[in-house]
This record gives C-alpha cells, sequence and structure tokens, in this order.
C-alpha cells in the first residue's frame, strides 16, 4: 500500500500540528501498512511517541479513537494499494522538514541496503539458479512493461551481444505478444514486475505456464504473483523514501544476471563478442576520442 486513507487529510494539518502529534502523524504516512497490522502501543513506541499522543491524533483527524484508524487502514491493505498520490505526499512533508540533501542521502542509502541484501547466500543462491536457467534456454523471451521495462530491455541488450537467443517482447502495435507463439517448453520466459504490477505482464507470464514454458522471475516479494508461477524468483525490495518504488535493485539483478549468463557461454559469448565489436566499429557507432581544442 503507496498511502494510506488519512493521507490527503495528515497532509493538510500537518503543519498545524503540535511536534508531538506530527511524529505520530509522520509514522502514519511513513507505515501505512504497520499502522493496519501493530497495535497501537507498539506503533507509539516506534513513533517515540506515547499511546496517548496517538489516541490525540486520531481525535485530531476526526477520528473517535485510534482502532478507528487501524480499522481503516486494515481495510486498506485488504483492498490492495491506492496508488502513487499518497506517497508523494510523505515524501514533501518529509523533503520540506530535511531538505533535498537529507531525501537524497536516504534514497541512496536506501538503495544500497536493498542491493547488499542481493548478495546474502541465500540472495546469491536465487541469482544464481536463474542464471542456471537462462543459460540452458535454447531462447530467452525478455518480458517487462512500464517501470520494469528497462529491466528486461537491458538484459536483452547485453544477451544480444553475446548471441542470438534472446527475444525483447515489445508493445509495439499490440504484437509484442506474438512472439511467444513460436516459445516452447525449451525455451524461458525471463519476466520483471514489481507492484503495482501490470495486468497484461502477469497474464503473459500465466499463458506462459500453460503451454509449459518455464518462467523465472524479477520481482517484490514471495507472494507475488509472479513468485506464485515461476520456476526461479529473484525477489527485490522496492521501497523507497521516494514516491515511486525504487527500481535500482532489479536492474542491478538484470546486470548481474547478463553477466553470469555471458560468463557460462564461453568461447561462443567471445566469438559472439568479437563479432558486435567488429559489427560497432564499422558502423562507427561509439565516440573514439573527445578533442580538447577549442575551435579557432
Amino acid at each position: 500500500m503507496d498511502r494510506g486513507p488519512l493521507t490527503e487529510r495528515i497532509i493538510q494539518t500537518f503543519d498545524d500540528m503540535p511536534t508531538q502529534l506530527q511524529a505520530g502523524a509522520r509514522y502514519v504516512l511513513d507505515r501505512p501498512r504497520d499502522v493496519a497490522l501493530l497495535s497501537m502501543r507498539e506503533q507509539a513506541r516506534q513513533a517515540g511517541v506515547q499511546p496517548a499522543t496517538m489516541t490525540r491524533l486520531a481525535k485530531r483527524l476526526g477520528m473517535d479513537g485510534y482502532d478507528e484508524v487501524r480499522e481503516l487502514y486494515a481495510a486498506a491493505v485488504r483492498d490492495g494499494g491506492l496508488g502513487f498520490a499518497g506517497k508523494a505526499g510523505v515524501q514533501v512533508i518529509s523533503q520540506k522538514l530535511k531538505g533535498d540533501k537529507a531525501l537524497a542521502a536516504d534514497m541512496l542509502a536506501s538503495i544500497g541496503h536493498q542491493i547488499q541484501k542481493l548478495a546474502t547466500p541465500a540472495g546469491l543462491e536465487r541469482l544464481a539458479n536463474a542464471a542456471r536457467a537462462l543459460a540452458s534456454a535454447r531462447r530467452i523471451y525478455c518480458l517487462g512493461l512500464r517501470s520494469s521495462h528497462s529491466i528486461a530491455w537491458h538484459l536483452h541488450y547485453v544477451l544480444s551481444l553475446v548471441g542470438d537467443r534472446s527475444v525483447h517482447i515489445e508493445g509495439i502495435g499490440a504484437t509484442g505478444s506474438d512472439v511467444l507463439a513460436r516459445a516452447t517448453p525449451k525455451d524461458v520466459l525471463l519476466v520483471a514486475s514489481v507492484m503495482p504490477y501490470t495486468r497484461l505482464t502477469i497474464e503473459l507470464s500465466e499463458y506462459a505456464v500453460t503451454q509449459g514454458i518455464p518462467v523465472v522471475a524479477v520481482t517484490d516479494s514471495e507472494v507475488a504473483p509472479l513468485a506464485q508461477i515461476a520456476q526461479h524468483a529473484v525477489i527485490v525490495s522496492t521501497e523507497s523514501p521516494s514516491f515511486f518504488h525504487a527500481m535500482s535493485p532489479a536492474f542491478a539483478v538484470a546486470e548481474v544476471l547478463g553477466a553470469i549468463i555471458a560468463g557460462r557461454g564461453g568461447d561462443a559469448a567471445l566469438a559472439s563478442l568479437r563479432h558486435s565489436d567488429g559489427h560497432l566499429a564499422a558502423l562507427n557507432t561509439h565516440l573514439k576520442s573527445r578533442s580538447n581544442k577549442k575551435p579557432s
């Protein structure tokens, strides 16, 4: 859930709240899922205020008590996410209180921590298993829509340099999914999708499963739709101080998978890279040098 039912009301009244109420309000803004799941006393403890402060906050927001707040948030969790706008409001308040540099520092620290989590033994095992499944496939179909497009595209681009087995599922002319008609159980569908999940991504993945095509997923939860149907799933965190979910960890996964697959390609991959280098050189694709001389 990116925002809570009281987000707009909190944002509108935040500046007029006493300091202690602001501390409780920031907790409600930043941790909407915990509001639904944790007791009021535990929330107060984590927010650094007294339980009575949370009760006063609830009444300040027009509720009879904090149990009513928790029930509102529990209903929102049951109904699913509520969009980006509320989380943008949280960012605005945090940025106003702490400044632009603090937001940048918080985002970079969060991304760094999330990428480090991928380097745990369990995370590395998932990455290696996913890479082996992709490397052994006849073809690798890469699918990622909306914010996940860059993940699938980058992996496809890297793989295109070391061979011709990668197929990127485009959306131009609504014909992108047509390429799956040629896919077989000897192939693999690599899918990237994080919350909010794109409906077409999930539908195409479910279709692939019905056709016996293995799915390798890059997604954000053990209970995500893709994790439920994938043969292998690499789980990435997407939490962010920004209103928009973090995609850097998923992009790092694409880079790692591409490198492992290329390394497993051996001499064939090296030959393909030499061919790619020659092709790019013949077309003068990359800038060779940059002159520092000023025009006379």
